[in-house]
């Protein structure tokens, strides 16, 4: 059978009312970066020009598609 006691470390505490967590002060720089419009970046000229390379020779390969 297991034992259902107690055991030393585990101590039945009552408590009158629920604890509550100490609220932290809201960074303020956070807050304006996020309420700020941020949209998606753009690919870099060098990620640009390697998709049109790569689809070049995807055309020069299959022109069929």
């Amino acid at each position: 059978m297991a034992n259902k006691a107690l055991s030393k470390r585990q101590k039945m505490m009552l408590r009158s009312q629920p604890l509550k967590a100490a609220v932290k002060p809201r960074n303020p720089v956070a807050i304006a970066a996020k309420q700020r419009a941020a949209g998606t970046h753009q690919k870099s000229t060098s990620a640009a020009r390697q998709l049109h390379n790569r689809l070049l020779k995807k055309v020069l390969t299959d022109p069929e598609e």
